[in-house]
């Protein structure tokens, strides 16, 4: 079989490469003079408002001493919420060119060292209240054996004379202060979960980043003068850190920042008191939302923009009827910045994840036992430099001619729109047969709309493998999903072999469900 190229797909508002030749703290600077450096353009948890000139400014004063102790183009990790510290600090690492870091302080200990391992980390910049208020103090304690731990209040109380003037030398002539670096060069390490072997560090280019940023913008269409957003999502993921903080910030969008997407109520509260018109989120995250608020508390939401996770067809009418919100689902990987497609206001189609961003290609490789589709393949201005490995620390591992194996399986239709089938590693072999896992999560979800349900395989002596599926619905069996398969002309053979009743399903701090987790329950669950 031949590979499939897809052609290249025009976004249908101007994309323009030339603002995305430029590091992220220019772009910075630049978004500053466009938009006027009085502009409040962020605003924190709890509410505190900085200005384009209030953030430039702290970087400097931050940066300049945060940079003691490193070399342009070392990576320093940065563990903190999503919030006005997090930004700062990143732009601060940036502004000298260093390159930021990004941990999940959720993944553990054991994932975090090999993330710090793979990027030579030395240096981890955290704040004394994060730690205490998110009880982090065992693994602070753990990580200082490997590496040196800065708090942000402490840099703030010893700040230098040296360090002041430089804060204001460089408000007043950032051109002279600023590192510059090359929009070629490494703007960003972010990690991969690591459930499925030890995190690889991902590193983007100050192009890679930028391009998507520019890529987002023409594709869904946002304003300085008509969108306000919402972010609730973690800064160490590619979606939370790209769209939620570094588009707004470089589009003139003001951005609500909130230190964790798992406060319904509290998100609720803030959506209806400052009226945002934007809202990022994944299915799980929008649905307790959306049950949690009263009529009229998110109806100032005209977009919410998913993805991490496939957006279930509960969710989005139950959404669309009880706010009239609109659902623009993507898709994106770590690897691309992240977004790779998305759907558009005015050519929405539920069920897919859109079309290409601007200026990238795909080609469709067969996989065997797959009647239909490929995995999927991409290239372009946002695809990664490449991979940092604990087994090779500080070494990037670059893509053959710029190609980068998502490991999705998809289809892609006459008029360029993706269906996501599942991961290469979603699927499970039964009899010579391929299932799609996900499959097997939507015939419960449909069964059970208000519920999480998690697949996972299993060996099998007979078949090979088995399917396995953890649900919190408290009332749920095998039986009522396969007289609902067989209802609606769904094989047996997407139909659990064993359903098993959890309190919760695990879910990783980006949203995402921790099929890890899930693997390791169900296993011990089959031999109990």
């Amino acid at each position: 079989m031949q590979q499939s190229i897809q052609p290249l797909v025009p976004a249908p508002l101007a994309y323009k490469p030339q603002r995305t030749r430029t590091d992220l703290f220019s772009a910075l600077l630049r978004a500053s003079r466009e938009f006027g450096g009085g502009k409040t353009i962020v605003v924190d948890g709890d509410e505190r408002a900085l200005t384009y000139k209030e953030i430039i400014r702290a970087a400097f004063g931050l940066g300049s001493a945060l940079k003691k102790g490193t070399r342009k183009g070392e990576a320093v990790a940065i563990m903190l919420p999503t919030g006005v510290g997090a930004v700062i600090a990143f732009y601060a690492v940036s502004a000298f060119g260093r390159v930021p870091a990004m941990l999940n302080f959720t993944a553990g200990s054991k994932n975090l060292k090999a993330a710090m391992k793979a990027a030579k980390v030395k240096r981890i910049i955290t704040a004394h209240k994060f730690v205490e208020l998110g009880g982090l103090e065992t693994l602070i304690e753990d990580l200082s054996k490997v590496a040196e731990i800065i708090y942000l209040e402490d840099v703030r109380e010893n700040l230098s004379l040296g360090n002041k003037l430089t804060a204001v030398a460089g408000t007043l002539l950032p051109g002279l202060v600023a590192a510059g670096p090359s929009h070629k060069k490494p703007a960003v390490i972010l990690f991969t979960s690591g459930t499925e072997g030890e995190p690889k560090g991902v590193v983007l280019s100050h192009e890679n980043v930028m391009a998507n940023v520019e890529q987002v913008r023409a594709h869904i269409g946002l304003g300085p003068d008509t969108d306000v957003l919402f972010n609730p999502l973690p800064m160490f993921h590619c979606f939370g850190l790209t769209v939620g903080a570094i588009l707004p910030i470089v589009a003139g969008i003001k951005v609500f920042f909130h230190p964790s997407p798992l406060q319904p109520k509290e998100i609720v509260r803030r959506i209806s008191e400052h009226k945002p018109t934007i809202m990022l989120a994944t299915d799980t995250f929008i649905s307790q939302y959306a049950r949690t608020a009263e009529d009229g508390d998110l109806s100032s939401i005209r977009l919410a923009v998913c993805g991490a996770e496939r957006v279930k067809d509960e969710t989005r009418a139950y959404v669309r009827r009880k706010f009239d919100i609109e659902i623009l689902e993507g898709y994106g990987a770590t690897e691309a910045s992240p977004v790779v497609a998305a759907n558009q206001w005015e050519d929405n189609r539920p069920g897919t994840v859109g079309k290409l961003m601007s200026d990238m290609e795909s080609r469709l490789v067969p996989v065997e036992g797959m009647p239909e589709g490929g995995k999927l393949h991409i290239r372009g201005p946002n695809i990664m430099l490449g991979y940092l490995r604990p087994s090779n620390p500080g070494v990037i591992e670059k893509l053959i001619d710029g190609w980068h194996d998502t490991g999705d399986i998809v289809t892609v239709d006459e008029d360029g729109f993706i269906r996501i089938m599942g991961r290469v590693k979603r699927f499970a072999k039964i009899g010579g047969e391929m299932v799609s896992l996900a499959v097997v999560e939507n015939c419960a979800a449909a069964v059970w709309p208000d519920n999480m349900h998690a697949a996972v395989t299993l060996p099998d002596p007979k078949k090979g493998e088995q399917v396995i599926l953890l649900t919190d619905a408290p009332e749920a069996t095998r039986e009522p999903i396969l007289s609902w398969a067989k209802q609606h002309g769904v094989p047996e053979i997407s139909v659990p072999r064993r359903v098993f009743r959890v309190a919760e399903i695990p879910v990783l701090g980006t949203g995402k469900v921790d099929y890890g987790a899930v693997g390791i329950a169900a296993e011990r669950l089959m031999n109990d």
